[in-house]
C-alpha cells in the first residue's frame, strides 16, 4: 500500500509541476518545478512515463538545466519497461523544436536506437527521426550521413551503419519530393553528402584493411537515387552528367590495389561499370578507361550480372561496329574491348543472346525464346561482323607495311632521340596488330547460328603484356634455351588472377596516365585517349 501511495504522490506532484509551468507567463522563473520533474523521473514507472512527456515539453525554458534534463531523459530511454522507453523516444524531437542546435545530438541518439528489437520501439525511432527531418531536413540529413562514414570520419559500427542506410533507403528516399525543399538547394546538399560519404569515395579503407567499403547493392541504391533527382534529369547540363560519371569513377577507384579473389571488390567494380554504361557516350576522354576496365572484369562476373549487362554491351557493339558502305569510323580498341566482354558474358548466359543477336542456343529454359523470330538481329549483327573483319584485315596490311618502314627508319636513325621515336612507333604498331588479331579471333566464332563463346584466357588483351612463365632453377642453365613466352593471342595470361605486377587485372587498372597512341589513342597503354580509329574500307588507323 505504501508503494501505491508513493506512486500516487509522485504522479500528483508531476501534475502540479506541469500545471504551474503551463500557467506561468515567465516559465524560466519556475526552476524548482522543472527540477521537480527531473527528480520525479527517477521514481515509479508511471511517474517516469509522465516525466518523459514533461521534460522535453519545457526543456527550452531552462538552458541551465539542459544537461541534467537530457541525461535524465536518456536514462528513461534505457529503462527496462518498454512503455517508458517508447514514451521517452517519442519525446526526443521536442528537445530540438526551439533549440535546433541539439538536432545533431538527438539524431545520434536515435541512430543508436535503430537497432531496437521491439517493433513498437523501432517504429517510435523511425517516427522521431522523420519528425526531425521535417523540422530541419538539412541538419538532420547531415547528422544521419555522418553515420555512413567518410574517409575523414569512418564509421566504427557496421551494424548501425547498415541500419542507417536501410532507414535512408526505405524512409527518406521515397518522400524526397516532400523533404527536399527548396528543391535545387536540398538536392545539391544531399548529392554532396553522398559524394562525401565513405561509400562513394575512393576505397582507402580497403587498402587499410578496414573492410568498410560500400557493397555493389549500396552503390546502386545511391546512384539510382541521384539519377532520380531533378538536377540530374533529362534537361540537366552536360557537366551534371560528368559529375555522375565522376562519382562512379571515384567508387570504381581504378587506382586502388585490386585482388580478383575479393568478391566485394569485384561486385563494386561491376556495379560501377554497369552504372557507367548508359553514360559511355558522354566524356570522350574516359570512354576507353571504362571499356577496358569492363573487359578486364568480365571474366569474373556472375551469371546474374552478365544477363543484366549483356543488352547494353550488344547495343554498344552495334554502335561501334559500323554496317557496310557507311564509311563510318571504327575504333578498333573499343571493338576489341566490347567483343571480349561480350564473349565472357555470353559464355555465362548463352541463351540470353538468342533474343539479342538472333542465335539459336537451346538450354531448355523459357528464356531461350526459340519460338520467336529474331532473324533481323542475326542478319544485322553478322553483316557488321563481316564489315569489321574487312576493315581489320585491310588495317593489318597497312600496319604490316608500316612495320617495314619503321625498320628502315630505325636503321637510318642517328640520334638516340630519333631511335626512341621510331621505337615508340614500332611498339604502337605492334599493339595495333595485337588488337586486329584479337578482333579477328573473336569475330570468327560469332557467325554461326549456334556460336562458340570464348570463356577462357585464350585471348590476351592487346594492352596487356604476355606473361613469361617462371624459369625453374633446373632449366636456367648457362647456354640453355629460354622458355617460350607465348603469342600475342596465346595463353600468356596465367597471372591474371594474381596481384599487381603479374600482368593481372589490377596491373591494367592503374596505368591510366600513360601516354596514348596515335592522336591521343591508347591501343597499347592505359591513359586517356580514344584508341585506334579507322575510317572506311581499307583505310586503316589514324
Amino acid at each position: 500500500m505504501a508503494d501505491s501511495s508513493d506512486d500516487a504522490n509522485h504522479i500528483e506532484k508531476l501534475y502540479e509541476f506541469g500545471e504551474r509551468l503551463n500557467e506561468s507567463k515567465d516559465k524560466s522563473q519556475n526552476v524548482k518545478d522543472y527540477q521537480g520533474i527531473i527528480d520525479a523521473a527517477k521514481t515509479s514507472i508511471k511517474a517516469k512515463q509522465l516525466a518523459a512527456q514533461l521534460i522535453p515539453r519545457f526543456f527550452k525554458f531552462f538552458p541551465d538545466l539542459s544537461g541534467p534534463a537530457i541525461d535524465t531523459h536518456l536514462d528513461l530511454i534505457e529503462e527496462e519497461e518498454l512503455g517508458v522507453r517508447v514514451q521517452a523516444i517519442r519525446g526526443l524531437p521536442l528537445f530540438c523544436k526551439d533549440t535546433p542546435e541539439h538536432i545533431a545530438k538527438i539524431v545520434d541518439i536515435l541512430v543508436q536506437l535503430l537497432a531496437a528489437e521491439e517493433f513498437v520501439e523501432r517504429d517510435a525511432v523511425h517516427k522521431a527521426l522523420m519528425a526531425l527531418l521535417r523540422q530541419d531536413v538539412k541538419a538532420s540529413l547531415t547528422a544521419l550521413f555522418k553515420h555512413i562514414g567518410s574517409v575523414d570520419e569512418p564509421s566504427t559500427d557496421e551494424f548501425i551503419r547498415e541500419k542507417v542506410l536501410t532507414f535512408i533507403r526505405d524512409k527518406v528516399f521515397p518522400i524526397k519530393a516532400e523533404l527536399l525543399k527548396p528543391r535545387e538547394e536540398m538536392e545539391r546538399h544531399i548529392t554532396d553528402l553522398i559524394k562525401k560519404a565513405r561509400s562513394l569515395i575512393c576505397i582507402s579503407s580497403f587498402m587499410c584493411n578496414m573492410h568498410q567499403d560500400v557493397t555493389g547493392a549500396e552503390f546502386r541504391m545511391f546512384m539510382d537515387f541521384l539519377k532520380s533527382l531533378s538536377i540530374f534529369g533529362e534537361k540537366a547540363p552536360p557537366e551534371r552528367m560528368k559529375e555522375l560519371i565522376g562519382i562512379i569513377e571515384g567508387q570504381a577507384d581504378l587506382d586502388a590495389q585490386f585482388d580478383v579473389s575479393d568478391a566485394d571488390h569485384i561486385d563494386r567494380l561491376i556495379s560501377c561499370l554497369y552504372m557507367a554504361l548508359p553514360f559511355v557516350v558522354l566524356p570522350e576522354e574516359r570512354k576507353l578507361d571504362l571499356l577496358k576496365a569492363l573487359a578486364e572484369v568480365s571474366p569474373y562476373t556472375t551469371p546474374q550480372d552478365s544477363r543484366q549487362i549483356l543488352p547494353s554491351i550488344v547495343q554498344l557493339l552495334k554502335k561501334y561496329m559500323p554496317p557496310r558502305k557507311t564509311g563510318e569510323e571504327m575504333n578498333f580498341t573499343y571493338v576489341e574491348c566490347l567483343l571480349y566482354t561480350f564473349h565472357h558474358l555470353a559464355h555465362k548466359v548463352p541463351n540470353a543472346t538468342n533474343s539479342l543477336c538472333g542465335y539459336k542456343i537451346v538450354t531448355g529454359q523459357p528464356s531461350d525464346r526459340l519460338g520467336e523470330d529474331f532473324s533481323e538481329q542475326y542478319k544485322d549483327l553478322t553483316e557488321r561482323l563481316s564489315n569489321v573483319e574487312d576493315l581489320t584485315r585491310a588495317t593489318m596490311k597497312k600496319l604490316t607495311q608500316g612495320m617495314a618502314e619503321h625498320n628502315k627508319a630505325m636503321a637510318a636513325a642517328k640520334s638516340d632521340e630519333a631511335k626512341g621515336t621510331v621505337k615508340t612507333q614500332k611498339q604502337n604498331t605492334t599493339t595495333g596488330l595485337r588488337t586486329c588479331n584479337n578482333i579477328l579471333a573473336m569475330t570468327k566464332p560469332l557467325h554461326g547460328k549456334t556460336p562458340a563463346f570464348i570463356g577462357d584466357k585464350s585471348i590476351n588483351l592487346s594492352w596487356k603484356e604476355a606473361t613469361k612463365p617462371a624459369v625453374s632453377s633446373s632449366t636456367a642453365t648457362v647456354g640453355g634455351k629460354r622458355p617460350a613466352t607465348g603469342a600475342a593471342n596465346g595463353s600468356g595470361n596465367a597471372a591474371s588472377k594474381k596481384g599487381r605486377g603479374g600482368g593481372g587485372l589490377q596491373n591494367q587498372l592503374v596505368n591510366r596516365a600513360l601516354e596514348g597512341l596515335s592522336q591521343g589513342g591508347r591501343g597499347g597503354t592505359r591513359g586517356r585517349g580514344r584508341g585506334w580509329v579507322g575510317r572506311g574500307r581499307g583505310r586503316g588507323y589514324r
